[in-house]
């Protein structure tokens, strides 16, 4: 298929994922970056309690905590 091709479908609605491969499909920015922060012990234990409650994991619990505040700015 031509790039003219392509356009003309998606410019007139038509369907255009099967000619896509969406094995390597990113989203910009949301690549994910590893970092280290340390914590006293008691916030590590009041972290842990509070997952459990919410039964997510520590880690999935700061970062709903850091996105959640991040979109308050």
């Amino acid at each position: 298929m031509t790039t003219e091709e392509f356009d003309r479908k998606f410019d007139d609605g038509e369907s255009v994922i099967e000619h896509l491969d969406l094995t390597t499909l990113r989203r910009p920015g949301q690549e994910p970056k590893r970092v280290n922060v340390d914590f006293p012990a008691w916030v590590v234990s009041s972290l842990d309690k509070e997952a459990q409650r919410l039964g997510v994991t520590r880690q999935a619990l700061i970062k709903i905590w850091i996105a959640e505040r991040l979109e308050k700015v």
